[in-house]
C-alpha cells in the first residue's frame, strides 16, 4: 500500500500508486517531478495521495514522458476522468464501449458519436457545472476518442434518429452547423450506420424531452440509457429494457427513411446554413446509392431497416 493509500479504493488511488512507484524508481521527488512537469510539488502530493482535484490529460502525458512509463499513465487517465460522473453514467459508457449495437434517439444535439470536434466543444461548453477551459477541452479530447471506435474493427452497427429540431438548432453558430450537417452525411455513407430524422409534423411522442438509447452487448443482453438536461438513468431489467425498445421501434417507424432523412439533412443544411461547401449533385447521386445499397436486402419495419441481432462484419 503506497503512502498509506490503497490503490484499489478507486482509480484516482491506483492512478497515484503507479505515480509515486515510478517516481521513487526514478529517484525524484516530489518537487523534482513537479519542476520537470511544470506543476507545483503539492500538485504531485495530490496525486499520489488522490485528493484534491484529478490529474488533466495533458498532465498525465507530461508524467507518462517524464516517468517513462510507455503510456501506462496515459492509458489510465480516462479510468480516472470518468469518475467524476455518477455511477450509472459511468456504468453507461463501459456498456457503449462494449456495445455490438447502439440505436440512439437524439431530441436537442447530434449524438456525441457523431459530433464534430467544434460541435462538440459547443454543446460540451454549456454546461454551467464547466470548470473552465482545461477540464472543456479534457472532455471534447474524451469525447473524440469515443469517436475511434467507429473505425475499429469491432465497430457498432449504430443506428441514429434525430429530432427536426437538431437539424434547426445552430448549435455554435452558422459555420459550426455548415461542417457538422456535412459530417452526418458523410456518416450515414458507411454500411454499418443509418441515420434518420423525426420530422415535426410526427406530433407528439413518448421520449419527447430527452434522449434515449438502446445498447446490444455481445451476449446479446440489451439495456436502456434516457438523459435529460440534468438527468440520466440506465435501465437494466428485462422488462423495462423491452418498453423502452417498443419506443424507440415507434420513433423508428415515424421516421423518414434514411435516404429522405438524408434529403432532408441536405435541405436544412442549404437553406439554413448557407454558404457552406455543399455536397456537389454528384456526390448527393453516390450518397443516395450507397443508401440504397446499404438498405437492400435487409428486413424494413416502417421507417428503415433493423438492426441486425449479431455484431457486424468488420
Amino acid at each position: 500500500m503506497a503512502n498509506g493509500i490503497d490503490p484499489s479504493v478507486s482509480m484516482a488511488a491506483l492512478f497515484g500508486a503507479r505515480v509515486r512507484r515510478l517516481r521513487t524508481a526514478a529517484g525524484l521527488t516530489q518537487a523534482e517531478l513537479g519542476d520537470r512537469t511544470h506543476v507545483v510539488s503539492t500538485r504531485i502530493t495530490q496525486i499520489e495521495r488522490a485528493s484534491g482535484a484529478k490529474p488533466t490529460l495533458d498532465l498525465a502525458r507530461a508524467l507518462d514522458t517524464v516517468l517513462g512509463a510507455d503510456d501506462l499513465l496515459v492509458e489510465l487517465w480516462p479510468y480516472v476522468y470518468r469518475e467524476a460522473f455518477p455511477d450509472w453514467s459511468r456504468k453507461f459508457m463501459e456498456y457503449s464501449a462494449r456495445a455490438v449495437a447502439i440505436r440512439q434517439y437524439a431530441a436537442h444535439v447530434v449524438p456525441g458519436l457523431l459530433q464534430t470536434e467544434d460541435y462538440a466543444r459547443a454543446v460540451l461548453s454549456l454546461d454551467a457545472l464547466l470548470d473552465g477551459e482545461e477540464q472543456l477541452e479534457e472532455r471534447v479530447t474524451a469525447r473524440m476518442g469515443r469517436q475511434e471506435r467507429l473505425n475499429s474493427p469491432d465497430r457498432p452497427e449504430l443506428w441514429v434518429i434525430l429530432d427536426e429540431a437538431v437539424l434547426r438548432r445552430p448549435i455554435g453558430g452558422d459555420a459550426v452547423m455548415r461542417k457538422q450537417l456535412a459530417r452526418l452525411l458523410d456518416a450515414a455513407a458507411a454500411r454499418h450506420i443509418t441515420v434518420q430524422v423525426l420530422p415535426f409534423d410526427q406530433g407528439g411522442h413518448e421520449a419527447m424531452g430527452g434522449s434515449l438509447t438502446v445498447l446490444t452487448l455481445p451476449d446479446g443482453s440489451e439495456v436502456a440509457y434516457t438523459e435529460g438536461a440534468d438527468y440520466g438513468q440506465l435501465i437494466e431489467a428485462p422488462a423495462d429494457v423491452s418498453r423502452y425498445k417498443v419506443i424507440y421501434d415507434r420513433l423508428r417507424a415515424a421516421a423518414l427513411p434514411p435516404i429522405m432523412s438524408l434529403d432532408m439533412i441536405r435541405s436544412t443544411l442549404e437553406g439554413n446554413y448557407r454558404g457552406a461547401n455543399l455536397p456537389s449533385r454528384s456526390e448527393r447521386r453516390r450518397l443516395a446509392q450507397e443508401q440504397l445499397q446499404q438498405s437492400s436486402g435487409r428486413r424494413l419495419r416502417g421507417g428503415g431497416r433493423r438492426v441486425p441481432g449479431r455484431r457486424p462484419g468488420p
